[in-house]
């Protein structure tokens, strides 16, 4: 798909714009087989999540994108919501959650995009 770059930059800017904290894009693309984006950011809320899943999925099937949904509840407590796109997958989660997976520092051979 040659608009992949275009779409998951797109699909960043909505998440930072339904107020995902510290939004970050990076192309992962050489460094795995199954997907070539991650959109990750930190919400506050199951509220913020389900208003930032409605705008991407309604620009996903917009431009013909599958969203696949999976919610994730870490016995901790923490919370870490996916929305898969094949060649995208948002990560939303906890301030927690962020900071204990560190997404950015595990996947650190990516090129991290600007989203402006």
């Amino acid at each position: 798909m040659e608009n992949i770059e275009v779409y998951a930059k797109e699909i960043a800017h909505i998440v930072r714009d339904g107020k995902g904290a510290d939004t970050v894009l990076i192309n992962i693309s050489e460094l795995n087989s199954w997907t070539d984006y991650f959109v990750i950011a930190t919400v506050n809320s199951s509220a913020q999540w389900q208003g930032i899943f409605k705008q991407v999925n309604e620009f996903a099937k917009k431009n013909g994108l599958e969203t696949r949904q999976s919610n994730k509840k870490m016995p901790s407590g923490d919370d870490w919501n996916l929305i898969d796109m094949g060649a995208i997958v948002v990560h939303l989660m906890s301030k927690e959650a962020r900071a204990f997976y560190d997404l950015e520092k595990l996947w650190h051979a990516g090129k991290i995009l600007e989203i402006d």
